[in-house]
């Protein structure tokens, strides 16, 4: 693996772990060391960093905070 794309990987410990886990990217990265973008999107996806997952996941804390409140309006009334 060239040892620019080694030393961008190494400098975020999210890339590592990802590489770790997933070592197919490192055969890939060591033949076709261009595809470091695809590797930090593929990376995003894994842990769930993209818009459309924090969207969701703020989704899913408004829809608990609403059961929430429904109980509590629930508990209130009897």
């Amino acid at each position: 693996m060239r040892q620019e794309v080694l030393e961008y990987i190494q400098s975020k410990n999210e890339l590592k772990q990802f590489l770790r886990e997933q070592p197919y990217w490192y055969r890939k990265l060591a033949r076709e060391p261009e595809t470091l973008e695809q590797f930090e999107i593929a990376s995003l996806h894994y842990f769930k960093r993209t818009i459309p997952h924090q969207v969701e996941k703020f989704s899913n804390g408004l829809q608990m905070a609403s059961l929430m409140m429904g109980m509590l309006q629930t508990l209130k009334a009897n």
